[in-house]
């Protein structure tokens, strides 16, 4: 405890957690508000389940998202203006939801009315403040506590709703909870921190977000996505469950989510307390082995059997009855709030300064999962058509959480051991030394021949494999777009172009982050984390395409996740460039990166090959019926072109964690690498690296939509493969070429061969009665691919050059020179691979916008053409010119 919180008077202390308590209670019975009114919603205008989860899922997805920002700002200015503000402008959000008169508007209502979920996080800082550590679980479990206010509107709601029906039941709420925003404003005061915190300097935002870089925070983040997320989720769902399987009114299914939601809240009181005297780890241990016993046994559905007896057939059911699922969500909901409790435990014993940061991220990623986990169960029940499959995939949860956790926790038991220390950060993460090269000089041609090379092509090869299921993943949607609308997906065309260039989008945002993951988390690590998280996009993508009614929002969300594979490229190309040496990393990013970019080919080849037929049996679901055209009655398994990637994505991931290494010497922290920001020449890269990589994968994304709306007779997925194919091939001739005659050269070169080839595109292009020609039009784009793979390779070859060159010419030709420009090239690889990745979404897009401007694609086109030439003319200014002031 400070000197501060000591000199705190035990009533004030006590009142700052009991109006903490008293608002978020409230908070939490807005937030859940959908799991009552959404049932009237569901009649009024017409939902599916799908629909409905979306609706329900929404708000959680605002007060998750909220929380990381909202931590931070409370860190900053303290819990009772940012809780009082809050629940203001929630109340009002709230009020304005009773105006809507569509899906659509509903949707955004719904965003608002989320706000009230941020209020955790802030109540979490404010509360913490004003105790110290030994008392913290135990408060920071009453306050917690406030979970039951889901309980509040599932049992009182209901009420409300046949009385006032949902608008006047909104209004209500909203009433409330403004009454509550003044009375915390007026009444609480301000934590005892909050002084010290406006003495002290402020911290900046990349400092307030540093202690995020440690695994341990993402480890409490999973924990709390299942003990805090399952349960929003439950609490949510649990009344249109009862009501479905058990035939209960509203009144009566309020009332027995209430007996699972009470206790899943208010012995949080009862986990704090736990965690200070036993033990978080003990607690989170009880938590997940109960759950998972529940979960198994709730996950069972009705069953008849029929045995053949020795006088006939033999019948018998079984099935979870009312009273038996009474009792097993009540326990469930019980280890529920301990583990809660225990989650929260950890964060100001690790963490006392950054509680809001560190808080608003685990808050975020739990709030997160009671946003996706409703939406799953809808999209569940809709193909699968099992009510118990909500309990199957929190079983499936729970199970992972806890083998993860028993594997953690024995790690840490061999460290102690071993070192004879306690070991309070579970180390499962931790990289083992015989996976961390210590002593790494690839300059060094005695141990490069000896050591290095054997080394360098393992991890090479292993990170080819995990690049090409990336992109794999990444361009699935410029397959799924073309089949869709012949499958009864009713989207514009405008809105395809949307779905295939969306993952481009979020790929590019996310390489920004990802290319400088390596130097801190280290290559093996990263790898395998960020292969594995491929599984998300095409688990879900698999289940939600087999349904033609799937809200279009709910697709946009899926492409955006499959920026997951696109951010991949930045963070592999700046792991392998560490492992070798300067003659040789222009063939080497060659090979990773061309052999990878074979994933948008590999998924363009495949994909169409393993829709046609049910590969997977009656594990991959039931096929849609081709409704359209020529091939009307076929039926098409469009799940399969994700369903197909899982087993090889998760082989993949296994190979790089136990076959891969991380460098010792490549370690950096964010600050070290962010001096890439001051480099001018990281700027002009990033333009050339968009001319090249960016036109690959925005002509991998658009080129079977495109082809198939101009030439309607032809057939685009039994070609699209063969541009990324040629494309990715040439890649790495690029980067030999490069090693041989310069980068800059090659790379001058080949933007004037790219702007031949956009003019041959355009001269095939149907324009009025002229009907064009396919196969000019197609031999003009393989022109483009094989220039932009060439394109790839030089201007990869050219960042080490140019860095290295730098740092020499600053530190003279020294090894810091080296490790210096190793580090900045790598960094500068990542950001220019995040940079270029936009393009992806542009070209698709740029394609629908002349389309939808002038009717044709010619604008978009000779839009290109202008800046192949500007970056002709950077290349050769800064460059490849006889005087240029960086020749490379």
């Amino acid at each position: 405890m400070t000197s501060i919180q000591q000199g705190v008077p035990n009533f004030d202390r006590y009142r700052a957690l009991g109006l903490s308590t008293f608002a978020f209670t409230l908070c939490f019975a807005v937030w859940t508000i959908f799991s009552i009114i959404g049932i009237q919603i569901k009649d009024d205008f017409n939902l599916s389940d799908t629909q409905l989860g979306l609706l329900m899922a929404t708000p959680i997805l605002t007060g998750s998202i909220s929380r990381l920002f909202l931590g931070i700002w409370t860190d900053r200015f303290g819990g009772r203006w940012v809780l009082g503000l809050l629940m203001l402008t929630t109340a009002a959000c709230v009020y304005l939801l009773t105006f809507a008169t569509s899906y659509e508007m509903l949707l955004v209502g719904a965003l608002g009315v989320g706000l009230a979920g941020g209020a955790f996080i802030v109540g979490v800082t404010y509360t913490a403040s004003w105790f110290d550590t030994k008392q913290q679980g135990t408060a920071l479990g009453i306050f917690g506590a406030g979970n039951v206010g889901s309980a509040v509107t599932n049992f009182g709601a209901p009420f409300l709703l046949i009385a006032l029906g949902w608008v006047g039941t909104a209004q209500v709420y909203a009433a409330v909870l403004a009454v509550m925003g003044l009375v915390f404003i007026l009444f609480a005061k301000e934590d005892p921190l909050t002084q010290q915190r406006r003495a002290q300097p402020q911290l900046s935002f990349m400092t307030q977000m540093a202690p995020l870089a440690e695994l341990r925070v993402w480890r409490f983040s999973l924990y709390y996505f299942f003990v805090f997320g399952a349960f929003v989720a439950l609490a949510l769902w649990l009344p249109h469950y009862l009501m479905e399987v058990y035939d209960l009114s509203i009144k009566e299914a309020g009332f027995i989510a209430a007996l699972y939601t009470i206790p899943a809240s208010l012995f949080r009181i009862l986990g704090g307390w736990m965690s200070d005297r036993y033990g978080a780890r003990r607690v989170m241990y009880w938590t997940f082995i109960a759950s998972a016993i529940c979960t198994f046994m709730l996950s069972y559905p009705s069953t008849e059997y029929i045995v053949q007896g020795v006088h006939g057939e033999i019948r018998f059911q079984f099935e979870i009855n009312l009273a038996a699922f009474v009792v097993l969500t009540f326990v469930l909901g019980f280890f529920m709030s301990l583990g809660k409790a225990a989650v929260f435990k950890h964060i100001p014993v690790y963490y006392p300064k950054n509680v809001g940061a560190v808080g608003g991220v685990v808050g975020m990623i739990g709030g997160l999962g009671g946003f996706l986990l409703p939406l799953t169960f809808g999209m569940l029940n809709d193909v699968i058509g099992v009510w118990q499959s909500v309990f199957m995939l929190l079983f499936a949860i729970t199970s992972i959480s806890l083998l993860w956790m028993h594997f953690s926790i024995r790690q840490a038991e061999r460290i102690e051991l071993r070192s004879e220390i306690e070991q309070t950060d579970l180390p499962e993460f931790s990289t083992p030394d015989h996976y961390t090269l210590d002593d790494w000089r690839p300059e060094d041609p005695s141990f490069w021949e000896q050591t290095g090379k054997k080394i360098a092509k393992r991890n090479l090869w292993i990170s080819i494999p995990n690049l090409f299921l990336a992109f794999a993943v990444w361009t699935i949607w410029s397959i799924l777009v073309v089949k869709m609308p012949q499958l009864g997906f009713g989207y514009s065309s405008n809105q395809l172009f949307w779905l295939a260039a969306l993952p481009a989008l979020s790929g590019a945002t996310l390489r920004i982050f990802y290319s400088f993951m390596v130097p801190i988390f280290g290559g093996r690590r990263w790898t395998a984390i960020s292969t594995a998280s491929l599984l998300i996009p095409c688990v879900w993508i698999g289940f939600a395409i087999q349904n033609p009614e799937t809200p279009y929002i709910v697709m946009l969300i899926l492409a955006l996740l499959c920026g997951f594979g696109g951010g991949n490229f930045s963070s592999s190309m700046a792991n392998i460039s560490f492992f070798y040496p300067q003659k040789e990393k222009g063939a080497a990013l060659g090979m990773n990166a061309g052999l990878g970019n074979l994933g948008v080919s590999g998924m363009q080849l495949l994909a169409p090959l393993v829709i046609a037929a049910s590969v997977f049996g009656p594990l991959g679901g039931d096929p849609l019926v081709v409704q359209q055209g020529t091939l009307q009655g076929t039926e098409l398994w469009l799940q399969n072109a994700a369903f197909l990637w899982v087993p090889f994505i998760a082989i993949a991931a296994i190979a790089a964690w136990f076959g891969m290494n991380d460098i010792s010497s490549a370690k950096a922290s964010f600050s070290d690498q962010a001096v890439i920001f001051k480099r001018s020449h990281n700027w002009i890269m990033s333009v050339l690296y968009l001319g090249t990589f960016g036109s690959f994968i925005g002509f991998a994304a658009g080129f079977p939509l495109l082809s198939g709306m101009l030439f309607p007779e032809v057939d685009p997925t039994k070609y699209a493969f063969l541009g990324p194919l040629v494309g990715a091939l040439a890649r790495p001739v690029g980067g030999v070429l490069a090693d041989k005659l310069g980068g800059a050269r090659v790379t001058f070169w080949n933007f004037l061969l790219m702007i031949a080839g956009v003019l041959g595109v355009i001269h095939f292009l149907p324009l009025g009665e002229n009907v064009g020609s396919f196969a000019g039009f197609f031999i003009a784009f393989l022109v483009l691919f094989i220039a932009t793979g060439i394109g790839n390779g030089s201007t990869f070859r050219m960042v080490p050059v140019i860095f290295l060159n730098q740092r020499k010419r600053v530190l003279g030709d020294t090894d810091l020179a080296v490790k210096e420009g190793n580090k900045e090239s790598a960094a500068v690889i990542g950001f220019i691979s995040a940079f270029a990745a936009y393009g992806g979404f542009f070209i698709p897009k740029s394609y629908g916008t002349s389309i939808a401007l002038t009717g044709g694609v010619a604008g978009a086109l000779y839009t290109f053409v202008g800046f192949y030439v500007v970056c002709t003319l950077i290349t050769w200014w800064f460059y490849s010119r006889k005087h240029a002031p960086n020749p490379c």
